[in-house]
C-alpha cells in the first residue's frame, strides 16, 4: 500500500502533457453532459415524448444505470491496468471509446424516437470517461512528487475548468448564439448542436494526445499475481477497507460520507443546465453563458477555500460548503424565473469547488504516511460505488410528482445525507498555514 514516485524526473513537458488531458476531457463534462447535449436531448429530442415519464426522467435512470456499471467495473479496470503496467493504455481505450460514443450523437435528430439513441449513448459515454478517468488519476504519480503532487493535481484541476470555460465559448458563439451562431450553421432538425457533439469529440481527442506521447508508463508489477474478476476484485476491495479501519476507522467513515455527497456534487453539474432550460426558462443558448460563468465562480469559490482549508481544517469548508448548496437548493425549490435561477444558481456553485477541493485535503491528511496511493484508489472506488444514486432519485422524483422541479429533491436528499454522515467524522490534523 505505498504509494510510487517516478522512476525518473518529471519534466515540465509530461506535466503540461497530463493536464491537456484534463483541459480536453472538459469537452464531455461541460459540453456534452452539462451545458449543451443533455439539454438538446431533454429540451428538444424528448420535448413531445409520449407516456407519463418525462425525458428528464428518463436520463436520470440512464446516468444512474451508467453509475451502477462504474460501480461494477471500475475495481477490476484500476486493479488490472495498475498490475500490468498499462496505466496510459487504459487510458487510451477507454478516451477513445468516450469520444466514439460522442461522435455518435451526430446522429442523434430532433425527434424523440431518437431520445433512446441519445440515452444509450450517454449513458455508455459516461462510463467510458469515468473509466477512463481511474487510470488517469492514476497516472498522477508518473508526473509528479511527494512534494509536488498537490500543486501538480491542481494544474490539471484548473485546466479542467479552463477548457470548459473556453470550449463553451467557442461553441456558443460560434454554432449556438442566434441561430447557428456566426458560422450561420443551419439549426434544423438539431443540426447545430449533433455538430457541436463533432466539435466536442474532436476537442478532445486533439488535446489527450500528447500525454501518451510525453508521459512514461508505469512499470509493471514483478509479482501481478492472478487476474481478479469482478467478485475477486470486490472481495480484495473488501479487505482493504476492513484493514484501514482497524488502522484508522474515521478515515473509512470519511470514505462513506464523501462517496455520497460527492454523488451530490456529480448530480448539480449532470442536472443542473437542464433544470435551468426546463424549469427556469433560461433559453438553451443562454445557459451556455450561465455554464462559463459557473466555472469562473466554481474556480475562484477553490482557490478562496484553499485558505480556509489551510487556516480551519478542511472539515469545516466541506461542512459550510454543503450547508451553502443545501440552503440555496431548496430556495431553488420555491423560486421561479431565470433571474432567481442566475443568483442562487451562481450562489450555489460558489460552494461546489471548495467542496471539491477540500475533500481531496482531507483525505490527504487522514492518509497514513506511505499509505496515500492506495488510499485515494479507494476514495475514487467508493465514490464510484454509488455514483447512481443521485441520478436516480432525480429520475424517482420526478415521475413520482410528475415535475422536473422535483428532481432537485433527489440531489439535496444526497446531499443532506452526506452531510450527516460526515458530521461524526473526526477534524484530520493540520498545520498552520505556511508563509508563501
Amino acid at each position: 500500500m505505498t504509494a510510487s514516485a517516478p522512476a525518473s524526473p518529471v519534466t515540465r513537458g509530461q506535466v503540461v502533457a497530463w493536464g491537456l488531458w484534463d483541459w480536453g476531457s472538459a469537452a464531455y463534462n461541460a459540453v456534452i453532459l452539462t451545458f449543451v447535449f443533455s439539454v438538446y436531448l431533454t429540451d428538444a429530442v424528448g420535448d413531445d415524448l409520449p407516456g407519463d415519464v418525462s425525458a428528464n426522467s428518463w436520463l436520470g435512470y440512464a446516468i444512474g444505470a451508467a453509475g451502477l456499471c462504474i460501480a461494477l467495473l471500475a475495481p477490476v479496470i484500476g486493479r488490472r491496468a495498475d498490475a500490468a503496467g498499462r496505466r496510459k493504455l487504459s487510458v487510451g481505450v477507454w478516451t477513445a471509446l468516450t469520444i466514439a460514443t460522442m461522435a455518435g450523437l451526430f446522429l442523434v435528430e430532433d425527434d424523440y424516437r431518437f431520445l433512446w439513441l441519445g440515452l444509450v449513448l450517454l449513458g455508455l459515454g459516461s462510463i467510458f470517461f469515468e473509466l477512463a478517468s481511474v487510470s488517469y488519476n492514476a497516472v498522477l504519480g508518473q508526473v509528479s512528487t511527494p512534494a509536488t503532487i498537490g500543486r501538480v493535481s491542481g494544474f490539471g484541476w484548473a485546466m479542467g475548468y479552463l477548457g470548459g470555460i473556453v470550449l463553451l465559448l467557442v461553441v456558443y458563439i460560434g454554432f449556438i448564439a442566434g441561430e447557428g451562431g456566426i458560422l450561420g450553421v443551419p439549426t434544423a432538425n438539431g443540426f447545430n448542436i449533433r455538430l457541436v457533439a463533432l466539435v466536442a469529440a474532436a476537442w478532445f481527442l486533439v488535446f489527450a494526445v500528447p500525454m501518451f506521447f510525453r508521459v512514461p508508463e508505469v512499470p509493471a508489477r514483478a509479482e501481478q499475481g492472478p487476474r481478479l474478476g469482478v467478485v475477486a476484485s470486490y472481495r480484495a476491495l473488501f479487505r482493504d477497507l476492513r484493514d484501514l479501519y482497524r488502522a484508522s476507522p474515521h478515515t473509512v467513515y470519511f470514505l462513506g460520507a464523501s462517496a455520497l455527497f460527492r454523488d451530490g456534487l456529480a448530480a448539480i453539474f449532470t442536472f443542473g443546465a437542464v433544470l435551468a432550460v426546463t424549469v427556469y426558462g433560461i433559453g438553451a443558448g443562454d445557459v451556455l453563458i450561465f455554464g462559463v460563468a459557473a466555472n469562473v465562480v466554481s474556480a475562484a469559490g477553490a482557490l478562496a477555500a484553499g485558505r480556509l482549508d489551510d487556516r480551519y481544517g478542511p472539515k469545516a469548508v466541506i461542512v459550510g460548503s454543503l450547508v451553502g448548496m443545501l440552503v440555496a437548493g431548496l430556495i431553488l425549490l420555491f423560486v421561479s424565473g431565470s433571474t432567481m435561477f442566475w443568483i442562487f444558481g451562481l450562489f450555489l456553485t460558489l460552494f461546489v469547488g471548495p467542496a471539491q477541493s477540500a475533500s481531496r485535503t482531507y483525505l490527504a491528511r487522514l492518509a497514513p504516511a506511505g499509505q496515500e496511493g492506495e488510499l485515494f484508489g479507494l476514495y475514487a472506488t467508493t465514490g464510484r460505488a454509488v455514483s447512481f444514486l443521485a441520478p436516480t432519485l432525480v429520475g424517482v422524483f420526478t415521475q413520482a410528482f410528475g415535475s422536473d422541479r422535483a428532481g432537485i429533491v433527489g440531489i439535496l436528499l444526497v446531499l443532506g445525507v452526506g452531510l450527516l454522515a460526515l458530521w461524526p467524522v473526526r477534524s484530520p490534523r493540520h498545520a498552520e498555514p505556511a508563509d508563501v
